[in-house]
């Protein structure tokens, strides 16, 4: 037996039998994970199990499981059941894209160079900050990118052991491989296009879409709900038809952390506002207002360009938000929000799922569409 195959290999493991469980039975299983790995890395270093506890304490603070929340919806959604084993091994698998998540996050929060995340310093922060606590010789900013890369790895290649080492039929493995592989080519391709974007300054409104769609909207939801359907043994028909739902939900949820990257309260989001626009995020947001400006109002465009990339004062921070509100893309981005949404729940009533999970679905999508952090 593997050390990732002794997960939830207890039927302790309360199964969740609607959506509205997921985040505390991801949690369980969260915390078998890690306890596991823990285990199995202290007994090639305490120093690499003292980091796996850092990657624990990250993963595991805060986060609203909002994957595996979506990936068990598209179980439901096929008819998937709570009361046999499957379910646990389907439940596990749903939960290992917070690993996938916690890469994504880390990896993210290096590339555009954040310091906190979740209302706390960004793991590559800490463990610079670390250095410097212990008097280390060396860089101790490089110490804490390398190290928090090499987590990010960890993180990534113990959600594909999960997946790998999941006691699931043949047919069911067959379904779920193909859209495991698809989802991790897609999140970094997506990433790749980001920083590709920032780079070269495309400012397109098309490349703005086409990031979201891949490195968000395909792992947040379209490709769980689809490794749900895979889960509970339902035919590609159903997956197709949740990925299409899945694909504009998901766009939705990234347009609205476009809008909260910019306009929201730090102390619900969990990390500095306008740290997109530090950052010089191509978002949709700022590729609308851009567009609107260079039409409207030349002047407010270049004003704004100028504040791309770089520290911005609070005053300056009002200003592009007084620009891209003016311009009218804040409220364009909640138009496309809206019209999203509808077009997604279109298309599930058009779909062949059960009822009460529909509505479920539905509930939980209206809540991210909606959110304020």
């Amino acid at each position: 037996m593997t050390p990732t195959s002794e997960i939830t290999s207890s039927t302790a493991v309360l199964v969740p039998d609607s959506v509205q469980g997921v985040p505390a039975a991801a949690e369980t299983v969260l915390r078998q994970m890690f306890d596991v790995h823990r285990a199995t890395t202290a007994r090639i270093s305490p120093v690499v199990a003292t980091l796996v506890d850092q990657l624990a304490a990250f993963t595991l603070n805060g986060g609203k499981r909002v994957r595996p929340t979506f990936a068990w919806s598209g179980y439901r959604c096929a008819g998937g059941g709570t009361d046999e084993a499957i379910a646990r091994q389907a439940l596990t698998v749903c939960t290992a894209l917070e690993l996938i998540q916690a890469c994504a996050l880390i990896h993210d929060d290096i590339i555009d160079r954040s310091d906190t995340r979740r209302g706390r310093p960004t793991v590559h922060r800490a463990l610079e900050a670390e250095h410097v606590d212990r008097t280390w010789s060396g860089d101790s900013g490089h110490y804490g990118v390398s190290t928090a890369i090499l987590l990010g790895d960890l993180a990534l290649s113990w959600a594909d052991d999960v997946v790998a080492s999941r006691d699931l039929p043949a047919e069911i493995r067959d379904r779920v491989q193909p859209i495991w592989a698809a989802m991790r080519t897609e999140v970094l391709a997506g990433q790749l296009l980001d920083v590709v974007g920032e780079a070269s300054g495309d400012e397109s409104v098309d490349a703005a879409f086409r990031v979201m769609r891949y490195k968000t909207a395909g792992y947040t939801v379209a490709r769980p709900l689809q490794l749900g359907v895979a889960l509970a043994g339902a035919d590609e028909t159903l997956a197709d038809a949740l990925g299409a739902v899945g694909d504009g939900l998901g766009i939705a949820f990234q347009l609205r952390d476009d809008l909260l990257g910019v306009f929201g309260d730090p102390a619900q989001t969990g990390k500095p506002s306008g740290d997109d626009l530090v950052a010089g995020k191509r978002t949709a947001l700022l590729a609308l207002g851009l567009q609107a400006a260079d039409s409207d109002d030349p002047a407010a465009a270049a004003e704004l360009r100028a504040m791309i990339g770089r520290p911005l004062t609070d005053d300056e921070l009002d200003r592009a938000r007084a620009i891209l509100r003016d311009v009218g893309a804040e409220r364009a981005v909640e138009d496309h929000i809206d019209r999203l949404v509808a077009e997604s729940f279109e298309a599930l009533d058009a779909a062949a799922v059960d009822p009460s999970a529909r509505v479920e679905l539905v509930t939980v999508a209206t809540a991210i569409a909606g959110r304020r952090r």
